[in-house]
């Protein structure tokens, strides 16, 4: 090797440490904080599944489908003000818009635990679903401007982790804070949303001071590793790129049939996904348990999906592969679903549990994910992003009305099979979604391969044109 050959291995080498060196330095500022804002706002949106086997029910004379119907008016509230919420944040600044959601959520979810009767719930409910629908899709998007594609579904699933996790810690907290019940002339259940509800408001204090504003104005990267940072952004999407507002882009979005699909996929998921994290406390009390047993038996299954989780996008990520995995976590749910519906001993019953809650959290990990990789145009994305979510959420609306309290014999047995039927909706939009990207890489290839200067583009038409490029490729 000549001298000039070892100088230029060298030079890559400093080139990727660098990189590295930067990727830490961003992890270490977006994940942790993220991660606990979507753990609180879990918490906080599913506590109410504690609360009723506490005794809230009774207290505030909730009627037989009340429950049902506070659970959906929650997902009504997140699904109006998704895509809204997407398009403020994509005008505005990150590092005000975020934390501010989290305080307002915070101080509602307070007052889930000053209700008196079914209306207040009720609107309590839909308040808090307007806050926190601007989180998610939010941290997606930002996500978005610091990571490379291939970077982002395992930042992405540490982040959706704090759902699973939300879960398992609610579990504990609720046990514990229960036990607070008649301190202040207060029941335990409201202090279990007063409480919670009050830590959220807390931390969101502290989260303006952490929460990063965009990628291009990074004030905790020197100048060096800012420009670093875009530099290898551009050169893998228009990550690195300041783009502003477009309502063109919005439009282009609303008519890509992929980003349709990103959507439906979720909304196979979220049907799952909060019937199954809402009902869990029911369906573990049903199988013979006490109320205080229910509460930490949430414990277990929820741990197992966030190591699902972490594992499974893990291998994913080394393998730059999404549907595959997608696909087979939703047969690991419905397996689960199985063994809930079919067995009678309340131990297979109870192993059931685990794999849904680990092929639940898991599928919806990485299908979250993916838009973010693959739509590109910054606008586009942004309400790509929030489209997935608000379509998503009324799979949600559908659980919640479905696993109604007339229909909670034999465990949600006709619920439960519903279930099913939504993740072999899943799986089928997963397989669109694989069948139709790979297509149109290949057809770009063979386009590219004739050589023809009408092929040909400028670095300007390639960030113009985002995924419409014809040397941008779908991640399948």
């Amino acid at each position: 090797m000549s001298v000039s050959e070892k100088r230029s291995v060298v030079e890559e080498d400093q080139l990727i440490a660098e990189d590295r060196r930067v990727l830490r330095k961003v992890d270490r500022r977006l994940l942790p904080v993220f991660t606990l804002l979507y753990l609180l706002s879990f918490l906080d949106r599913s506590n109410i599944g504690n609360a009723k086997i506490d005794g809230m029910a009774t207290d505030i004379g909730l009627s037989a489908t009340g429950y049902n119907a506070a659970l959906a008016i929650y997902f009504i509230g997140y699904v109006v003000f998704e895509v809204p919420a997407n398009i403020i944040l994509k005008r505005w600044n990150p590092q005000v818009w975020l934390p501010s959601l989290t305080f307002a959520w915070g101080i509602i979810s307070i007052g889930q635990g000053l209700v008196k009767n079914q209306a207040a719930l009720f609107g309590i409910r839909f308040l808090l679903g307007a806050a926190e629908a601007g989180l998610f899709p939010g941290v997606i998007y930002v996500f978005s401007v610091y990571y490379l594609r291939r970077e982002r579904s395992w930042r992405v699933a540490i982040f959706f982790g704090g759902s699973a996790l939300a879960g398992a810690f609610g579990g504990i907290f609720a046990y514990c804070i229960g036990l607070m019940d008649g301190v202040g002339g207060k029941r335990g259940w409201q202090w279990i949303f007063i409480l919670e509800g009050g830590l959220t408001a807390v931390i969101s204090l502290v989260a303006y001071f952490i929460v990063p504003t965009w990628s291009h104005q990074a004030k905790f990267l020197s100048e060096a590793e800012r420009e670093r940072l875009l530099d290898r952004l551009q050169a893998d999407s228009d990550a690195g790129t300041d783009q502003a507002f477009k309502w063109t882009s919005v439009r282009d979005a609303f008519s890509d049939h992929l980003v349709w699909a990103y959507a439906f996929l979720f909304h196979g998921f979220s049907f799952v996904l909060y019937s199954f994290s809402f009902f869990l406390p029911t369906i573990i009390a049903g199988l013979g348990f006490q109320t205080w047993q229910a509460q930490l038996m949430t414990v277990p299954p929820n741990v197992l999906a966030s190591l699902s989780i972490w594992t499974t996008v893990w291998v994913s990520s080394k393998y730059n592969a999404r549907a595959p995995f997608i696909i087979g976590a939703a047969i690991v749910a419905i397996i689960g679903y199985i063994l809930l519906i079919t067995c009678t001993s309340p131990g297979l019953q109870y192993f059931g549990v685990h794999l849904t809650a680990a092929g639940i959290y898991t599928g919806n990990s990485l299908l979250l994910s993916w838009p973010g990789e693959n739509v590109s145009g910054q606008t586009k994305r942004a309400v790509a992003v929030a489209l997935q979510i608000t379509v998503g959420d009324i799979g949600a609306i559908a659980g919640c009305l479905i696993y109604r309290p007339a229909l909670s014999s034999h465990l949600y047995r006709k619920p439960n099979l519903i279930a099913i039927g939504y993740l072999l909706f899943a799986i089928s939009m997963t397989t669109y979604l694989w069948v139709m990207m790979n297509w149109e890489n290949k057809r770009r290839d063979r386009l590219l391969s004739r050589g023809e200067e009408k092929f040909k583009e400028t670095e300007e038409d390639r960030i113009r044109r985002g995924d419409r490029s014809i040397s941008y490729r779908y991640q399948i």
